[in-house]
């Protein structure tokens, strides 16, 4: 996967934006203010921290080892996924989506209502 086919992804789910809230090359994608991903766009290859379920970010780290904790956040909570030819798009894209939908879970209900109807 490459940065523009990230980007691309993630911009397309509802209510998705982006900023640079730490620096000029971090691209932050957040949903209702939240954060679900962040990518350095300089980063060759390809870098995406995702948020994920605590066990299944462990069981994942072992699985797989482009799949990392995240540096400089909860590695209770938080992987780096590289896209370094070693996992699929489609299992990135799942992992992007996991990540997207952990963080609307945690939204209070008027906000997660509001998404579902702007689907």
């Amino acid at each position: 996967m490459t940065f523009d086919e990230l980007r691309d992804y993630c911009l397309n789910k509802p209510a998705t934006t982006e900023s640079f809230p730490f620096d000029e090359t971090t691209l932050v994608f957040k949903v209702a203010g939240k954060m679900f991903a962040l990518s350095d766009m300089e980063a060759r290859p390809m870098r995406v921290s995702l948020k994920c379920e605590p066990e299944r970010a462990v069981e994942l780290r072992e699985l797989h080892g482009a799949i990392q904790p995240a540096f400089h956040m909860n590695k209770t909570h938080w992987n780096t996924i590289t896209s370094d030819g070693s996992l699929r798009d489609s299992f990135i894209r799942e992992l992007i989506d996991h990540s997207y939908e952990r963080v609307v879970a945690g939204l209070p209900k008027t906000v997660r209502e509001n998404l579902a109807t702007s689907r």
